[in-house]
C-alpha cells in the first residue's frame, strides 16, 4: 500500500492509501467521526463510520468495534497512521479520506494550546507548539516560496550565490546597533548586519552576486517591524546605476509576488487575505523623490522636515495613500549610509540639486501601511570620495582598507539592494506584525525558545 503526501492526493482518488499525520481538530456525531488530518504538507478530512448494527443496511461498512472504540481515545494533536480510500467532494476541489484502519502512534495527554483565544506572550512561549496551527503552517509556507523564488530569479538573471561572513571586523553602517564579540582576547568582532561590503568584492569577479542568511541588529527597537535576528537578501551589481538598480528590484519583487499567487492559493485562503493588492504587482511600481514624499506627508499631517529620514509611521502613513509599491529616491546624505553615491556626481541630473544635498538611493516601500522592504543605492565608485564620507561617519580608516582596494583596482559603477525577508513576508501574508513571519522570532526580549 503506498504512503502518500496529502498535497499529492488528487492523483489517488478511488484508491487505498496510507497517510500518517496529526489530527488537529476533531468532531463526531453519534455513528459518525470527522477528524481533520494534517501531514505538513496539507490537510484532509478523514471520516469515520461506526459499526453497522443488525440489520442496518448501506453501501458504507463501518469499522470493526475494537477501531471504534480506540477512535473514540483521539485528542487533539495525537499522530496517527490511517488507511482510508481517497474520495473526491461531488461539488469542490477537495478531498476526503474513507477510513478503513488506523493505528495512534501517540495519544496526546493534554495540547497546550486549546481551541480558544491565547494571548501573544502565551504563543510566543510556545512557538515550538503554535507552529502547528493552520494560520502559522500558512505563512511559514509562503515564507519558503519567497525564498525560493528569490533564488529562481536571481539563476535565471546571471547572477551567482556568495556566502559573505557574519563575524565581521566592522560595520556597514557604524557599530552601534551591532552585536560586539570578544575575538579570541585579540580584536574585538561584530555579527554582520548585511553582506553587502563583500558582495561589492564579488561583483569583480562575477559581475551579478546576491547573498541570502541571518543578519543581526542591537538597536532597541520595540515595533512590529523589527527583530534582532532575520534574514536579508543582499544584491550586488557590477556596471549598474540606480535605475537598473531599480528595475532589478522590481522584476524580482514581481516575481517573488506572483509565485506566492500561483503556489500558495491554499494557504492565502487560510489567512483570509484579500489578494486584490497582491495582483496589482503585475503594474508598475510607483517612483517618487524624497523631497515629494515629505511634501505629501505634511499635507497629510505629518511633522515631517525636507531634511529628515522617514520613521515607520510616515512610512504606514505614505504607504496607505498607495495601490502598489513606491520607491522614494534621493535622500539627503545625513540620514544614509557612507556607501551611498552623491546625487551630484550623476550627470543626469548634475546642477538640479535642491538645497540639500543628496544620494542616488530609493527605498521601495510595500502599499496598504507595511513600509520598507527594501533599501537599495548606486555605491560610491571613487575612492577619494569613499574615503572623505569613511572619515565624516568617523569610521576606522583601517577597517575599510581592503573595501578603499576596490574603488583602486578597476573601480567601475555599480548598484546593489537588500530585502528584509520577514518584512516582505508579513506584507504578502497580510499580517502585522514580522514576529509571525519567522519561526522562532528573537527581540530584545525574547530568546526562547
Amino acid at each position: 500500500m503506498e504512503k502518500v503526501l496529502i498535497t499529492n492526493i488528487a492523483k489517488y482518488v478511488g484508491q487505498t492509501v496510507e497517510i500518517n499525520g496529526w489530527v488537529a481538530n476533531f468532531r463526531s456525531s453519534g455513528k459518525i467521526a470527522f477528524w481533520q488530518i494534517r501531514d505538513g504538507s496539507g490537510f484532509i478530512q478523514a471520516i469515520l463510520l461506526a459499526p453497522r448494527s443488525l440489520g442496518e443496511v448501506g453501501d458504507e461498512k463501518g469499522l470493526s468495534t475494537e477501531l471504534w472504540s480506540e477512535s473514540q481515545k483521539v485528542t487533539l494533536e495525537s499522530s496517527v497512521k490511517i488507511i482510508g480510500t481517497v474520495a473526491k467532494h461531488p461539488k469542490k476541489e477537495e478531498y476526503e479520506l474513507q477510513v478503513k484502519d488506523f493505528s495512534f502512534y501517540q495519544i496526546v495527554k493534554e495540547y497546550p494550546i486549546a481551541k480558544k483565544e491565547h494571548g501573544p506572550d502565551f504563543l510566543l512561549d510556545n512557538r515550538h507548539l503554535w507552529l502547528r496551527s493552520s494560520h502559522q503552517w500558512a505563512i511559514q509556507r509562503i515564507r519558503n516560496t519567497l525564498i525560493l523564488a528569490t533564488y529562481e530569479y536571481f539563476n535565471q538573471n546571471n547572477f551567482i550565490k556568495i556566502d559573505s561572513p557574519i563575524l565581521t571586523p566592522s560595520a556597514c553602517e557604524g557599530t552601534t546597533e551591532l552585536f560586539e564579540i570578544d575575538y579570541f582576547g585579540e580584536q574585538k568582532a561584530y555579527l554582520s548586519q548585511s553582506g553587502q561590503l563583500y558582495l561589492e568584492a564579488a561583483i569583480m569577479a562575477h559581475g551579478k552576486v546576491f547573498d541570502f542568511g541571518p543578519v543581526f541588529r542591537a538597536e532597541k527597537s520595540k515595533t512590529r517591524r523589527h527583530l534582532t535576528e532575520f534574514w536579508m537578501m543582499d544584491a550586488e551589481m557590477a556596471f549598474a546605476d540606480l535605475a537598473e538598480n531599480m528595475r532589478v528590484q522590481e522584476e524580482l519583487i514581481r516575481y517573488m509576488v506572483k509565485s506566492v499567487l500561483e503556489k500558495n492559493k491554499q494557504e492565502l485562503a487560510i489567512l483570509e487575505r484579500d489578494i486584490k493588492p497582491l495582483e496589482n504587482i503585475l503594474k508598475p511600481f510607483y517612483k517618487i523623490t524624497h523631497k515629494e514624499a515629505v511634501k505629501k506627508l505634511q499635507e497629510l499631517g505629518s511633522d515631517i522636515k525636507e531634511n529628515d529620514d522617514m520613521g515607520a509611521d510616515d512610512e504606514t502613513i505614505l504607504t496607505k495613500q498607495y495601490d502598489n509599491p513606491i520607491f522614494v529616491t534621493h535622500y539627503p546624505k545625513e540620514v544614509k549610509a557612507f556607501y551611498m553615491s552623491r546625487l551630484g556626481r550623476d550627470p543626469a541630473v548634475a546642477g538640479k540639486q535642491d538645497s540639500i544635498e543628496r544620494v542616488l538611493c530609493a527605498d521601495l516601500l510595500a502599499p496598504e501601511g507595511y513600509g520598507e522592504i527594501i533599501g537599495g543605492s548606486q555605491r560610491e565608485d571613487n575612492f577619494d570620495a569613499l574615503l572623505e564620507r569613511i572619515k565624516a561617519h568617523n569610521l576606522p580608516e583601517s577597517a575599510f582598507a581592503w573595501y578603499l582596494d576596490l574603488r583602486k583596482y578597476g573601480s567601475v559603477p555599480h548598484s546593489g539592494f537588500g530585502f528584509g525577508l520577514e518584512r516582505i513576508t508579513a506584507w504578502v501574508c497580510g499580517i502585522q506584525h514580522v514576529r509571525e513571519t519567522i519561526p522562532f522570532p528573537r527581540t530584545i526580549n525574547r530568546l526562547n525558545p
